[in-house]
């Protein structure tokens, strides 16, 4: 069985505004290097937030198992990976609002 992460790791990871404007980036372009987050997260929500800074809130994200690293030569591309929220969705499945008695 893989190593799924903790749904309390899941929320923490998304408690923080910086890591959830990750997670919106690579929604809107997946396979980013570092570099161009922070361009982006910069330059898209006025974030200023070191290099070293965005990649600790990438290690949190991939703890989560919301973030996948793959290296190509010198550079390391980052994913999005939505299982964990999926998993929290079947665990918690929310009706549709129009389906209430």
């Amino acid at each position: 069985m893989p190593n799924v992460p903790a749904v309390g790791d899941v929320f923490r990871a998304l408690a923080d505004p910086t890591r959830r404007a990750i997670l919106d980036e690579l929604t809107d372009r997946d396979g980013q290097t570092l570099f161009e987050l922070c361009s982006r997260l910069a330059t898209k929500h006025g974030l200023g937030s070191s290099r070293q800074a965005v990649s600790q809130h990438v290690d949190v994200l991939e703890s989560a198992g919301l973030v996948r690293r793959r290296r190509e030569g010198r550079y390391t591309f980052h994913h999005l990976d939505t299982a964990p929220l999926r998993e929290i969705t079947r665990r918690w499945s929310v009706p549709d609002p129009e389906e209430d008695p």
